[in-house]
């Protein structure tokens, strides 16, 4: 019993021991805990930066720099606020500072982990944050094998516009802008590109989406007024957006009338409903949109899904043209904005290759036209010529127009343009009617171009009365498109463009064409020459042809020796009809012989509808004769490299004589041209080129005799007797074809019977207005003209025929002194003789075709005389 008390007590003691150590442990456990809870927090880390932070809400309880959008009403924010924060939303390119931010809301772009599926990153992500160099640190790639994502069903084509970029830009300050200089030496470039008439913004513009000179395309300046409308348009008034000033078809509405898409970034007519739509995404117009956001948005467009993403771009930036108008061509503040837009065109680069297009889209970049320099202190002053000008509304500035003041006001044109010829010594303005403008500048054929025009010398300008002018200091555009001030740059790169390759100089009309090739589209009907730019292309789209001849000759055989019984009242005192006629009668083997010689490039080709002529053969010569104009169409003749310069001889006087070749009823009289008055008769092939009394006698006749003013006649004989040699010498040797030109409507294009205006008195026989010149030699001048293997190249006239020369100052003095000036002064391309002549040439030179349209339609600047 005694045993068994004490074990019970031990339990109990044991028991109550142990509830007594849990009671301690847990009020210790809970003793210590809420110690813990009472004892102040350990020190806070105060925020030192904006990383990940930006515009996060403000916290109070946080010691540190602030990232809240109102951190700097307290000067709070962190260091880096506006570098982190706030610059995202003003600039266009990532920093070290902003790799693998935060994405914001507000940023332009995007320097985030995931800005690259996003398709938003900045330009220059890709360089910055994963250490690629940039598209221009890059060597020249051959983009013979184009890499494009298997959804691009064609390659997009990039129209970019650097407005009055001078192409003298390029090399003058290729080291300041290596983007562009990477471009001309990577792909295809041009030391320039001729730009339309006048060398404004809006004309030259829309000639490139349309092909069309601005006299067809609609807009003649970027100020103008339509009498028929009777309302003004210019880039800052409503009329602006009026769709009716804008004629022809724009590339957006030849892609799209094609089963293709356009996005447009700014272009001139892209933001107009010209014919009836838009492009499938533009933009309107508004200067105030960064170069960067432009860039940024074709970007976008270039990633959109295939059923919206365009198939053709546009993007175009304001300078350097104004630059250039502030500051002048050769200026700091030119510098400055030429650097600028090649960091732009360094941001597209880096842009197109960050997304994987840099090998896949073909890039045109270039401008619409150059700049020159001017002072307030060069001015030409109408009042100072004409005196009382109040009748009169001026278009001034580097190209003057002039019209009444109203439309109750009437004014003489002729008698103005005869009023401000020639009134001083040494002037800088040239007036004329639109109709005697040279050819060259196709700028004519438009209600909208007034009577009067003005062109002025370079470095000047044409103001109204003193001071009316007040832009005058700094640059301009605008002046003669021979100008090289004038001169556009051109640079392409891309798959379908050549390899580091330079082209000779071009005219801009031919873009469209080219621009339709590379989307792989028909062009509509345009100015340009489809195939003359093949030469750009890797693989040409267009295999041109030969038009086909309209009228084809007659033949013109001689069936007797004998003049014809009805007298024509010619006489050749001396010549021995008999034996002088049968010198016209060639056998087949000098037929033969005298086309090898004088048609070396084959017979001129006739695209005039129901022209019936023949063909006639001489030692010295060959023509084209027409019974329906009774004169030749064209005459061709070769002249080899001569001995000396000696002026040729006299034409044998009073020798004018039938040739029994051409029925009597399909020939003028000898006496219709001694009784037309102001008219005389000429010679379309010299005479005197040959070296004999019988070879002159083959070309006194009816069938070599042009109608001309005596005036004319002067410039005419001068070019026969002394510059045919001096051109055969200086090109070892030359072909020349010449001949009539009928332009009575100036559009450039041959008339129609009906249209003709004027003809010698009391006859049908038209009174041309213009006489053409083609010469043509050997490119590689060691080669003569009649051995000529290669490529050709061509000197061409077409001068206008007028009863006066008073166009020169110079004309009361020897010819010497101002014939072949004025006859410069109205060269042309051998492009625009076809046109207005009807004729096509060199059908028979057995060389490529696209090979002949280049040589056709080289521009007037890249013909430069020689001496």
């Amino acid at each position: 019993m005694g045993l068994g008390k004490q074990s019970q007590k031990k339990t109990i003691i044991i028991g109550v021991l142990a509830v007594s150590i849990v009671t301690i442990v847990l009020g210790l456990g809970l003793g210590l805990g809420l110690k813990k809870d009472s004892c102040p927090p350990g020190p806070v880390v105060p925020h030192t930066s904006c990383r990940n932070r930006c515009y996060e809400p403000y916290d109070g309880d946080v010691p540190g720099c602030r990232c809240d959008a109102n951190c700097e009403e307290t000067n709070s924010c962190c260091f880096d606020f506006n570098d982190t924060c706030t610059l995202p939303s003003e600039q266009w390119e990532c920093t070290r500072l902003r790799c693998g931010e935060k994405r914001l809301e507000k940023s332009n772009c995007h320097c985030s982990d995931d800005c690259l599926s996003a398709g938003d990153c900045c330009t220059n992500y890709k360089h910055v944050c994963h250490g690629e160099r940039q598209w221009v640190e890059d060597e020249c790639e051959d983009l013979s094998a184009p890499a494009c994502p298997a959804s691009f069903k064609r390659q997009p084509l990039l129209l970019v516009s650097l407005d009055g970029l001078r192409a003298e830009y390029l090399q003058k300050w290729s080291r300041v802008i290596p983007v562009l200089d990477r471009l001309k030496t990577c792909g295809t470039s041009t030391p320039y590109m001729q730009a339309a008439f006048p060398s404004k913004t809006f004309p030259n513009h829309y000639t490139i989406v349309t092909g069309l000179y601005p006299e067809s395309n609609g807009l003649i300046d970027n100020v103008m007024y339509d009498p028929v409308f009777d309302a003004s348009f210019s880039l800052s008034s409503p009329e602006k957006d009026n769709p009716d000033w804008y004629l022809g078809q724009p590339i957006w509405h030849t892609a799209q009338y094609q089963g293709l898409k356009s996005g447009t970034f700014f272009w001139p007519g892209s933001d107009v409903n010209v014919n009836g739509s838009f492009p499938n995404i533009y933009q309107p117009y508004d200067g105030k949109v960064p170069f960067e956001e432009r860039v940024f948005t074709v970007l976008k467009w270039l990633q959109l899904p295939d059923n919206e993403r365009p198939d053709f771009y546009t993007l175009y930036l304001e300078e350097p043209d104004k630059s250039g108008h502030s500051y002048g061509p050769d200026s700091g503040g030119l510098v400055q904005s030429i650097q600028g837009v090649d960091k732009i065109v360094g941001q597209l680069m880096n842009g197109l290759k960050q997304i994987g297009l840099h090998r896949c889209v073909n890039i045109i970049i270039l401008a619409d036209h150059g700049m020159e320099e001017t002072s307030c202190q060069r001015k030409e002053v109408m009042q100072d010529l004409v005196g009382d000008i109040n009748k009169y509304w001026v278009t001034e500035g580097p190209f003057g127009r002039i019209r009444a003041r109203n439309k109750d006001t009437v004014i003489d044109p002729p008698g103005l343009v005869a009023n401000m010829t020639c009134k001083k010594p040494d002037q800088k303005i040239k007036p004329y009617l639109k109709a005697d403008l040279p050819k060259r500048l196709h700028f004519a054929n438009s209600r909208r171009i007034e009577d009067v025009n003005v062109l002025v010398d370079l470095k000047w300008l044409f103001e109204r009365s003193p001071g009316s002018l007040t832009f005058c200091a700094g640059g301009t555009h605008g002046y003669d498109n021979d100008a090289a001030s004038m001169h556009a740059m051109f640079l392409s790169y891309g798959p379908k463009f050549h390899y580091k390759t330079e082209i000779e100089p071009f005219s801009n009309i031919e873009l469209y064409n080219l621009m339709c090739d590379l989307l792989e589209i028909s062009p509509t009907d345009n100015n340009g020459t489809h195939g003359s730019m093949n030469h750009l292309l890797r693989v040409p789209f267009h295999e041109p042809t030969f038009p086909p001849e309209q009228s084809s000759p007659d033949n013109c055989p001689l069936e007797s020796l004998n003049p014809p019984a009805v007298s024509l009242g010619c006489s050749c005192p001396g010549m021995h009809e008999n034996v002088t006629n049968s010198r016209l009668n060639l056998t087949a083997e000098e037929v033969s012989a005298a086309e090898k010689q004088h048609l070396l490039f084959g017979r001129p080709r006739v695209l005039q509808p129901d022209q019936a002529y023949c063909v006639l053969h001489q030692e010295g010569y060959i023509t084209g004769y027409s019974h329906t104009a009774l004169m030749p169409l064209w005459s061709s003749f070769t002249i080899d490299q001569p001995t000396n310069l000696d002026p040729l001889p006299p034409v044998m006087p009073d020798c004018l004589r039938a040739d029994v070749r051409v029925p009597s009823s399909k020939t003028p009289t000898c006496d219709q041209y001694e009784s037309a008055g102001n008219l005389t008769h000429a010679f379309l092939y010299p005479p005197n080129l040959n070296s004999t009394a019988d070879e002159q006698f083959d070309a006194l006749l009816l069938s070599n005799v042009v109608p001309m003013y005596p005036e004319f006649k002067k410039i005419w004989d001068y070019f026969h007797r002394s510059l045919l040699k001096k051109y055969a010498s200086i090109y070892n040797g030359v072909n020349v074809v010449t001949g009539p030109v009928f332009d009575y409507n100036y559009d450039g294009r041959y008339d129609s019977p009906e249209q003709i205006q004027q003809f010698v008195s009391g006859t049908n026989i038209s009174i041309p207005t213009h006489y053409f010149v083609v010469l043509t030699s050997c490119k590689d001048s060691v080669l003569p003209a009649s051995a000529c293997t290669g490529e050709l190249q061509t000197v061409c006239f077409l001068l206008p025929h007028r009863a006066s020369n008073m166009e020169s100052c110079k004309s009361s003095q020897p010819e010497a002194q101002w014939v072949e000036d004025h006859m410069w002064f109205h060269q042309s391309r051998v492009r625009d003789v076809e046109w207005v002549t009807g004729l096509d040439f060199y059908q028979d030179s057995s060389r490529p075709i696209p090979e002949l349209l280049k040589m056709k339609t080289r521009p007037t600047a890249a013909i430069q005389r020689q001496q």
